[in-house]
């Protein structure tokens, strides 16, 4: 009979662990001496780790703080400053990340300025980030890249602070926008000129590899714009 009730204690100590107290435990017979020690020792026990609805709390708070869209990201400028990404919400977006001597460059710059140019007052916008992960072909400044897009492409959007794209340094902005749309093969980046297409809720609809061209984009850029000309 001891033992049966000794065990039974034993497999129900996490309930005794929440509801019983120094007081309560003082009233158990002498002959439970080991399992008030049991119970004693594991008084101080936080409930988390004995409650299933803590547990799910938890989970749920993590959820809540992971991020939903691109709105939830906060990035810098090539001056440094902190540029709130839901300042963009209600436009599409394209995001790419730039390099100035690639034999990617004056194709996708040219082109990137087109698209600019023709759309940029139905809403898009093209968010530009540098980065030299790639060859190391984009070695220069923050200042001496914005001079050499803005001067020999005319780029007229936002460039922002160089990057890494990939790796554990890889920028926030760019984990969250490989987790929502991986490549070909694997979520990493494979080279300069890689491209997200954002909808207006901020939601990463679509990738395109470095080799696609942005005027190639162009049907899927005037869906999301609602624009039909």
């Amino acid at each position: 009979m001891l033992r049966s009730s000794f065990r039974l204690l034993y497999i129900t100590r996490t309930n005794l662990l929440v509801r019983a107290s120094p007081s309560s435990l003082s009233r158990l017979p002498s002959k439970f001496s080991s399992a008030k020690q049991l119970v004693r020792s594991h008084h101080q026990i936080p409930l988390s780790t004995t409650g299933a609805k803590l547990s799910r709390s938890e989970h749920s708070m993590a959820a809540s703080s992971e991020p939903k869209s691109i709105y939830d990201f906060t990035v810098k400028d090539a001056k440094g400053n902190d540029v709130d990404l839901s300042t963009y919400k209600g436009k599409v977006l394209l995001i790419v990340n730039v390099a100035s001597q690639c034999g990617l460059t004056n194709s996708n710059y040219t082109e990137l300025a087109q698209l600019y140019q023709k759309y940029k007052d139905h809403g898009f916008e093209i968010l530009a980030f540098p980065c030299n992960q790639f060859g190391n072909q984009e070695p220069g400044s923050n200042e001496e890249i914005v001079q050499f897009a803005c001067t020999r492409f005319k780029a007229e959007y936002p460039i922002f602070d160089k990057v890494d794209v990939n790796g554990d340094s890889a920028a926030p902005i760019y984990k969250f926008l490989k987790s929502s749309k991986g490549g070909l093969f694997g979520d990493g980046i494979k080279w300069n000129f890689a491209k997200f297409l954002v909808d207006k809720d901020g939601n990463v609809v679509d990738r395109y590899a470095p080799t696609t061209s942005p005027l190639s984009i162009e049907k899927d850029l005037k869906k999301l714009l609602g624009v039909t000309a």
